[in-house]
């Protein structure tokens, strides 16, 4: 859950981003599987203590937050009861949740591929003593064998930041067990015609839903600095489904009253009108 913001300034007449001649720069284009591993990479490393500072009293040191809605597994139970389960924490950041699932009785491992978070992570659970293996590692390649987990769950991680987010759902689904559970939160599909602006800035729509192009962020030399990926709702069902996955339940968090907090693009303002985060909750078939 990052923000990068765009203006009206960065827009050409049809609404899609300026191209800059020099310097860095926003666009929409392909991005080859090892530049957007190496982006990816590289903000997330860059990235993580401006972000623990920013959103770490809000995430905790020892919770399971689902949205910027502020969405708790606690309340939500998507997972169902997780004590005694093998459970795989994908793009875990700091491993807050990680380490509620621990409290909560699970046998968990938290994994990312960002090495600046995971130590984030580590200082965290000398914190908390509550500890957890942590993995660096790439989630279209997942290092583990076939079945070795009963749920895989990531709150917006992973998922919108790869190429290939269909090839993460089928890793998922090899490395659950028959009947496992699969749920994870992403930027809902419908935000990205806007601007990521939390503002009244932010009501207009100015991009096409169906532009699948990444967003990437570019430095002086022209290589992607930050990626990120839109898939439409169905593009979502699909890579599900494709996978062999059968969906279970679709939650769209309605923002709650009394919750102030601006997080990036999410706002009161713009969380009271439409979603901002969908949930996806997916069983692997029983054998």
């Amino acid at each position: 859950m990052e923000i990068h913001p765009v203006g009206d300034d960065d827009l050409d007449p049809d609404g899609d981003f300026e191209i800059v001649e020099s310097g860095p720069g926003v666009t929409r284009r392909p991005v080859t599987a090892a530049e957007n591993l190496r982006a990816s990479r590289g903000w997330w490393d860059a990235d993580a203590d401006n972000y623990q500072s920013e959103h770490g009293e809000f995430l905790g040191e020892a919770d399971f937050v689902w949205c910027p809605e502020g969405l708790r597994e606690a309340d939500a139970k998507l997972l169902g009861d997780v004590a005694g389960r093998r459970v795989l924490e994908l793009g875990c950041g700091a491993a807050a949740a990680a380490r509620w699932l621990a409290a909560q009785g699970a046998d968990v491992v938290a994994m990312d591929l960002s090495a600046g978070m995971l130590r984030h992570a580590a200082e965290a659970a000398a914190r908390t003593g509550i500890t957890v293996p942590l993995v660096q590692a790439d989630a279209c390649a997942l290092p583990f064998a076939d079945g070795a987990f009963d749920v895989v769950c990531t709150a917006f991680g992973a998922v919108p930041f790869v190429d290939d987010s269909a090839l993460v759902m089928r890793e998922v689904h090899r490395v659950l067990k028959p009947g496992g559970r699969w749920a994870f939160s992403v930027t809902h599909p419908m935000r990205w015609i806007f601007l990521d602006d939390p503002t009244e800035g932010g009501l207009r729509a100015v991009h096409s839903y169906f532009d699948r192009r990444p967003y990437v962020e570019y430095d002086e030399s022209g290589a992607a600095t930050y990626v990120e990926h839109h898939r439409t709702m169905g593009d979502r069902l699909r890579e599900l489904l494709g996978a062999g996955f059968t969906l279970i339940d679709l939650i769209e968090p309605e923002w709650p009253a009394g919750h102030e907090q601006i997080w990036g693009q999410w706002s009161p303002l713009r969380g009271r009108l439409f979603p901002g985060t969908a949930v996806f909750v997916a069983d692997k078939p029983a054998a």
